[in-house]
């Protein structure tokens, strides 16, 4: 600032400034005797030069300016200072001449004529003028009230930089982009050469203090202006000129009312602000100049800029013709754009829930890559411009009744249903203000997107919707637990304001009293009851009485309990109303009035009933259905006491003293409770929820941090507790126990303990909760603490075995380290699993993020700088592009392996040998481990199988087992590596003179002395080395032989014989396994603590899945399918077995023999617990392979339909369907059906852990079924499509009504659709079954069919692409090239309405239904998977019609918010869409009917939009710049174009000379000052 100030400074005191400031004062007719009168002036004239200039009484002719200008200008030999004294003399008096008209006309003439000789330069003067004027708009209004802050607003400029604000403009722009409040002056960078005040000249002498009076008239100077820019537009002025005249124009029209704060409404002030004037005159000039910008023609601004523009959004539109015209077609052209960026059918597109995406996850940013915020929300509201976008600001203002709010509502009430997890409701949902602290009131949140009116809204919604279908007490009791859980856990985290919660309920219960039949409502609100924020209002607030009332107007207690059927639900509804009443008391006992007699009658016999059972132990494994009853009710009543008795159930058998283990001593007594009988899910489903925290709070203690080892039933209640209200009472294990206690961790057989129960019992619980990354990283420091320490056998085998349940478990991309710096801490065994994980799931559902993209290469390189191994060519075969393509170049470093064996083996050999004789002095066991080398002990089990050559007898085993049991678990890994190496290398060697045979069985002899005859090593981490030795002949082999060994099946039988995979479900006494029978000598050596749930059989669980995925990759499937028969028994108590079964059908997709499918289907079972079709069975296990027809697909759909996607109202779907068979007229707004198929209770959460939610598994359950059937998927596909092209027509034969409009060329269905239905579809009782009218289904199964295909594998993505592209080409009205251009466009917009509302008349089409179901699959595919989404318009390509080209960009058009952030894919989408444009406009192209330029506007905004969106990486603002690289390809591109069109899209280009964005761009160009 101050060296710009600096030079400034010559000029102002150039000799040049008097004489030209005299030379116009003159022409101008100004007074210049008021400066003898100044002396400074006078002592400024003496150091002037001597310059005369013609001097006359008149002012001369205009004509004869330029001729004494000329004479003056010549007078000075620097011409670039004189240009700048000019201009600047020029600007101010521009600024104080405007309203007086001669002078103004004069100065006007005198811009045009020196500008128009070269004297002076239009793209400097124009920037700087306008640069003054907004100036002195802003001084103008500070000068007017020196108190006030208020000002005239500028919006921000479209082309320079400034800070982006919220996306919310007001009420009525819910979506808008954003539109900033003030301008940022500093970023103007040609500011005028002086202040105005600094250069005033001597007509009027104004200074500073210039009185309002005689400050310029705005009109008069914006007129002005404009007239000047008016003339400057008849010349080539520069793109950055032309971006700074918009702007300012934009500016000007958007502030047309604004006047300085506090000005008195007096003539006076009236007539100084310029208003006297018709206000018209200068507002039509800036639109002149604007129009003249946006003319296509010359096409100086890019229409565009004013779809981005404040224009639109004018608040107070002046009553003015020509500003309407502009607004309405500023909004005509934007919603253009928004239609090619949303989907069809946009307002059906919700969360189902049905998959483990719900939201992206945060990682840590690497090389410089920035990360968005949540940037795919769970549900976004389109902007004006059709871009999604969220927020707690965006949520607040969406207007109740909206079908935005009705599509937020329409989530939430299925997010009601299929229950997500709480962290989805954590991320999405707000704190009420009313219990917000008074800091963050106005703190908003980017992430919600449901504000608490919806929720508030959405809670009660549901209460009435089970009200209205529960008949009897125990009717949709699962429903009502299910929904009681997420309503405790909504109103415990403040998401409902009780109060206005409470209002709702009350309302919608006076509108229908009948609804309220039972006393549910009132058992709902119990349970909230001891919540603090419900307490506080129902206890402080000044409204308790009156909300109490409301309370109690929901009891309904008229109902008589029937004593011959009295069941547990039906005592605590006829109990709750006195219970709830007396608890309100209890804490505002100014409502005991409000208590009745019936109540109080009540709540003594709760009081006696306790007294009376409280003298003997109460025996809770055969209570009766009144006792639990009651007992349910004492929950709600007196919770502490009921929590002491359940307590008691567990302690009063008393403790006894263990003695574990031949190793033991007799003083390592360790005490241990009694068992007793579990409680069961049936008893503590009915508990009150603040008695359940209670109760797992006092379990926890006990468990944890009490003396004695707890019971197994006491650890079953536990976990049965977190399993019945996953939502309520769920919690992080690892904080949860160290916030309590810090050091709980390092307690004896606590960190066991806890292994186990999240290893074998709450593995699914985690995945739910989406918490499996977080537990895999605290276990994961276990595992670096221990690895390295001597003996921590059985606690490091623990967590490295729960590590590779959670690693197997997450289908989603995963970090093995919070931050991605220096190496992984899982062990080898680890490290390799990930590896085939990320196989997995890239392969079977896709990179969800882009950010996961851009960290799968530094995540494999930190994974493999620990990591030796290398993979097999079949194992890598399988493996995704992107992981094979990362590790291919590994070297297999094996042989060096064997070499430096070979090199250690003589030394290895004699240690072996002096330590594993049978006559080995015991005492050289101290020697072995404190003096011999790492990289000797590495190969101690390498030196016992040599010595051992086929006579295991002839060793020391006990030596050998107390060495590794002392050596770390670390270095016993590595051991069981280099052996199996050694031992592969040792057949190899011998099989030229020994049989192979002969070796295998030697091989298998001499393991099974290391892992059954003495438990010297861990069968599961050997069972992995030798699998990930598969390119070894004979390492399958051995694995097979090892599997089917007697003494493994014997155990695995014997360890599952008395458990049930159901765990919840056994309520018998449990029995306690010996630690050394559970887990060998090798685990269990010197340890106290007694096992609950951990076996060496449990343990090959992980492992049974990855021996059958290698078998495979070696194309043993027959193996493969005896192994599965084998182990088919252990196999069911896989927890994650569902997930297992679906993932390898995706997995080797094609390569899998129809009998092994069937035998891994089997896994599953046919149990009515997996929902498979009634025809899915015959059609797998059919001898010979059959077609499954299209009823069998339709049913399919109609089932995801049904169960899968969200309900469209809450109006129960028979009511929906019969109003609209009943009517025939068109509804006005789209249809709305209701609810889900109520006639199946919800699947608690224990009962579905895998996948984790009814929806999930309903979704799995079809894709398995798709990946099992005995068809291709080209005939899948085919298949799909066609119910999907003619769905309307089929439904709407089959529901009796008759197509519509059969004359237009886009009416007609059937004709469309190829003359007929031709579906093949037996749609008979489909609507019915549905609940839907035929309309709502047929749009739904669209969306059913998008959802599906999403989660098959990608070779059904190409087979849709090429499906669809054919039923595109070949529409009948598109192969017609005779059809007039009109009738095409016509065609082409009834063929891209939204399948909703085509279906309302009748006139769907095929390539609207088409389209619909690409966006529908779109939607659902992760992010690395859209990679291949514009094969579908190469396939359309040649385009070869206007009509073509609308349908190929309406295809790719939605995708654009995703591919924004994903550079590659945006550039090649860009480049497609281009190509496409060339085909029909490019300058060799030969279409059937020439088109003009300007019919493709839309098409020509959007590209603009399209490269604006990327460069903002989200919603365009006003302040968006395109990337440079964006700018480059269109450059490129545009060269294959027509030069009208080319000339449409001039300025992507990064030209500074040509293009408005180039100009302002900081990587191009700097701008000029």
């Amino acid at each position: 600032m101050e060296q710009s100030q600096r030079a400034l400074r010559p000029l102002q005191n150039h000799p040049a400034r008097p004489a030209i400031t005299d030379l116009f004062n003159l022409y101008l007719g100004r007074n210049s005797r008021q400066r003898s009168d100044d002396p400074s002036r006078e002592t400024s004239n003496k150091m002037q030069k001597r310059i005369s200039a013609p001097f006359r009484e008149l002012p001369p002719r205009d004509e004869q300016f330029i001729i004494d200008f000329d004479q003056l200008r010549a007078q000075f030999p620097d011409q670039e200072q004189v240009q700048s004294i000019t201009e600047s003399i020029l600007i101010t008096l521009i600024i104080q001449c405007s309203s007086h008209a001669p002078q103004s006309e004069f100065l006007l003439f005198a811009t045009k004529s020196l500008c128009g000789i070269g004297y002076l330069k239009w793209d400097s003067l124009l920037p700087s003028l306008l640069s003054s004027v907004s100036n002195t708009d802003s001084q103008a209004s500070s000068s007017a009230v020196p108190t006030s802050s208020t000002s005239a607003t500028p919006t921000t400029s479209n082309f320079h930089v400034a800070n982006p604000t919220s996306p919310l403009s007001a009420i009525n722009q819910i979506g808008s982009p954003t539109q900033s409040s003030t301008m940022d002056q500093s970023t103007i960078t040609h500011a005028s050469p002086a202040k105005p005040a600094d250069i005033v000249g001597t007509g009027n002498g104004t200074g500073t203090g210039t009185p309002r009076a005689s400050q310029p008239c705005l009109g008069s100077l914006r007129q002005l202006c404009c007239k000047i820019i008016l003339s400057a537009l008849d010349t080539n002025l520069k793109p950055f000129t032309h971006g700074v005249i918009f702007q300012n124009m934009i500016d000007w029209l958007v502030n047309w009312n604004q006047r300085p704060s506090g000005l008195e409404e007096t003539i006076d002030s009236l007539r100084s602000w310029g208003l006297d004037t018709p206000l018209h005159e200068w507002m039509h000039l800036c639109l002149d100049v604007v129009w003249i910008l946006v003319d296509e023609d010359k096409c100086r601004v890019p229409f565009y800029e004013l779809l981005r523009s404040s224009l639109q959004y004018m608040e107070n539109i002046p009553n003015d013709e020509a500003m309407f015209s502009i607004i309405m077609e500023i909004h005509r052209r934007r919603d253009m754009v928004a239609m090619h960026m949303q989907m069809l059918d946009q307002h059906l597109h919700c969360p189902t829930f049905a998959t483990h995406r719900f939201l992206s996850q945060s990682y840590p940013s690497i090389a410089g890559e920035p990360i968005a915020n949540l940037r795919y929300s769970p549900i976004t509201y389109p902007s004006v411009l059709g871009e999604p976008l969220h927020g707690e600001d965006l949520a607040s203002s969406i207007p109740k009744g909206s079908l935005d709010w009705e599509r937020a509502m329409r989530c939430l009430r299925h997010a009601l249903r299929a229950t997500p997890s709480p962290d989805w409701w954590r991320r999405v949902l707000l704190v009420a203000p009313c219990y917000r602290p008074t800091a963050q009131q106005h703190v908003s949140t980017p992430g919600a997107v449901f504000s608490p009116d919806m929720i508030g809204e959405a809670v009660a919604d549901r209460t009435l919707e089970l009200l209205k279908i529960t008949n009897t007490e125990s009717m949709f009791w699962p429903d009502w637990l299910l929904f009681a859980d997420i309503f405790f856990f909504l109103m415990k985290s403040g998401c409902i304001d009780f109060l206005d919660f409470v209002d709702k309920l009350a309302s919608r219960v006076r509108g229908d009293p009948q609804v309220l039949r039972s006393n549910h409502i009132t058992w709902l609100l119990a349970q909230i009851l001891r919540i603090e924020i419900v307490m506080n209002y129902l206890g402080s607030d000044s409204r308790k009485i009156e909300t109490t009332k409301k309370i109690i107007l929901f009891h309904k207690e008229d109902k008589v309990l029937d004593s011959a059927n009295i069941t547990p639900q039906g005592v605590l509804l006829d109990f709750i109303s006195s219970s709830q009443t007396l608890r309100i008391c209890s804490f505002n006992p100014s409502v005991r009035e409000l208590l009745n007699t019936d109540q109080l009658q009540k709540g003594r016999q709760i009081d006696e009933w306790w007294k009376q059972l409280n003298k003997e132990r109460i025996d809770f494994a055969n209570m009766d259905e009144r006792t639990m009853g009651m007992f349910w009710v004492l929950s709600f009543t007196m919770a502490q006491p009921a929590c002491e008795a359940v307590m008691n159930w567990f302690t009063s058998t008393g403790e006894t003293d263990l003695l574990q283990g031949p190793n033991m001593h007799i003083n390592d007594k360790i005490t241990i409770m009694r068992e007793t009988f579990p409680l069961s899910m049936t008893f503590l489903s009915g508990l009150s929820f603040n008695m359940c925290l209670k109760l797992a709070y006092q379990l926890e203690g006990t468990i944890f941090l009490g003396q004695a080892v707890p019971s197994i039933a006491m650890v079953e209640t536990y976990v049965r507790l977190l399993l019945i209200a996953p939502h309520s009472l769920f919690r992080p294990h690892f904080t949860s126990l160290t916030s309590r206690s810090p050091s709980i961790l390092s307690k004896s057989g606590v960190s066991l303990l806890l292994l186990e129960m999240l290893n074998y019992r709450l593995l699914p619980l985690y995945r739910y909760h989406g918490k499996s990354k977080a537990l895999m990283y605290d276990v994961t420091k276990i595992i670096s603490m221990i690895k390295g320490k001597r003996g921590e056998h059985r606690l490091l085998r623990l967590a490295e075995n729960l590590c590779m349940n959670l690693i197997l478990s997450l289908r989603d991309f995963f970090l093995v380290k919070k931050e991605l710096k220096g190496p992984t801490e899982f062990t080898e065994t680890l490290n390799r699993i990930t590896i085939i994980s990320l196989a997995i799931t890239i392969k079977t559902r896709g990179i969800a993020e882009v950010e996961h993209m851009l960290y799968l290469q530094p995540l494999l390189e930190q994974i493999m700088s620990t990591s030796q191994h290398t993979w097999s060519e079949k194992t890598m075969r399988y493996f995704p592009p992107l992981i094979r393509e990362s590790l291919k170049g590994r070297m297999d470093k094996r042989g060096q392996a064997i070499q430096a064996w070979q090199q250690v083996e003589a030394t290895v050999i004699n240690q072996c040998t002096q330590l594993l004789l049978p006559t080995a002095d015991p005492s050289y066991v101290s020697t072995y481990l404190n003096h011999s080398f790492p990289q000797h002990r590495q190969y101690l089990c390498a030196g016992a199988w040599m010595l051992i050559s086929g006579h295991p007898d002839s060793i020391n085993s006990g030596n050998l087992g107390r060495v590794l049991r002392e050596l770390s678990p670390e270095e016993v890994t590595s051991n069981i590596y280099t052996m199996v190496d050694v031992l592969l290398h040792q057949i190899q060697v011998q099989q030229h003179g020994h049989p192979a045979q002969d070796l295998l069985a030697k091989a298998v002899s001499n393991l099974s002395f290391f892992i059954w005859n003495h438990e010297l090593l861990p069968l599961d981490i050997l069972l992995l080395a030798l699998i990930d030795r598969d390119d070894d002949p004979y390492a399958l082999r051995i694995v097979i032989s090892l599997l089917e060994r007697p003494e493994l099946q014997q155990r695995v039988k014997m360890f599952y014989s008395n458990r049930s995979p159901e765990h919840w479900m056994n309520n018998q006494l449990p029995k306690r396994v010996e630690l050394q029978k559970a887990l060998g000598n090798h685990l269990s050596f010197k340890d106290r603590n007694p096992p609950f749930f951990d076996d060496i059989a449990a343990r090959i669980l992980p492992v049974i899945p990855l021996i059958i995925y290698r078998l495979i990759e070696n194309d043993l499937t027959d193996i493969a399918d005896r192994v599965l028969a084998y182990y088919s028994s252990c196999l069911a108590f896989h927890p994650l077995k569902f997930t297992f079964v679906r993932d390898i059908l995706a997995y080797f997709y094609g390569h899998l023999p129809s009998k092994l499918i069937l035998r891994i289907l089997k896994v599953l079972g046919y149990s009515s617990k997996i929902p498979f079709s009634e025809s899915f069975v015959q059609l797998v296990t059919s001898q010979s392979p059959v077609t499954p027809p299209q009823d069998y697909y339709a049913n399919l759909l109609l089932g995801l339909v049904i169960n899968v996607i969200p309900a469209l109202s809450t109006k129960s779907r028979s009511e929906s369907a019969d109003s609209s068979n009943r009517s025939s007229a068109k509804p006005q707004a789209p249809p709305q059906p209701g609810s889900i198929n109520i006639s199946d209770s919800q699947k608690a959460f224990y009962q579905n852990q895998d996948p984790g939610s009814y929806t999930q598994l309903v979704l799995e359950t079809a894709a398995i079924e798709i990946l099992s059937l005995p068809a291709s998927p080209a005939q899948i596909v085919s298949s799909l499509v066609q119910i999907v092209v003619h769905i309307q027509p089929s439904l709407i034969q089959s529901s009796g009504q008759t197509s519509g409009v059969t004359n237009s060329p886009a009416a007609g269905a059937a004709e469309q659709m190829g003359g007929g239905t031709g579906s093949g579809i037996n749609t008979a009782g489909f609507v019915s079954r549905s609940g839907y009218s035929s309309q709502q289904l047929s749009c739904l199964m669209i969306q059913a069919c998008g959802l599906l295909l999403a989660q098959l594998p990608q070779e059904f993505h190409m087979q849709l692409y090429s499906e669809a592209a054919r039923v595109i080409k070949e529409c009948w009205w598109l192969a017609d090239g005779s059809r007039p251009l009109k009738d095409l466009d016509s065609s082409v917009g009834y063929a891209l309405l939204d399948p909703t509302w085509a279906s309302q008349d009748n006139t769907s089409t095929a390539i609207g239904n088409i389209i619909a179901l690409l966006h529908a699959f779109y939607i659902n595919l992760p992010q690395e998977w859209l990679e291949s989404s514009h094969t579908v318009v190469k396939h359309l390509r040649p385009v070869t019609s206007v009509a073509m080209l609308r349908i190929a960009f309406r295809i790719l058009g939605p995708l654009l918010p995703r591919l924004a952030f994903a550079r590659p894919l945006f550039m090649k989408t860009l480049a497609l869409l281009f190509n496409a444009l060339a085909d029909v406009f490019g300058k060799n192209s030969q279409p059937s009917s020439p088109t003009e330029a300007s019919e493709i506007t839309d098409i020509i905004d959007f590209l603009h939009h399209a490269v604006m969106y990327e460069g903002q990486g989200g919603p365009v603002q006003s302040t968006s710049k395109p990337k440079l690289e964006s700018l480059t390809l269109c450059s490129k591109v545009l060269d294959l174009l027509r030069p009208d069109v080319m000339h449409l899209l001039s300025h992507l280009r990064p030209d500074p000379n040509s293009s408005v964005y180039a100009a302002n761009h900081p990587k191009i160009v700097q701008n000029p000052t």
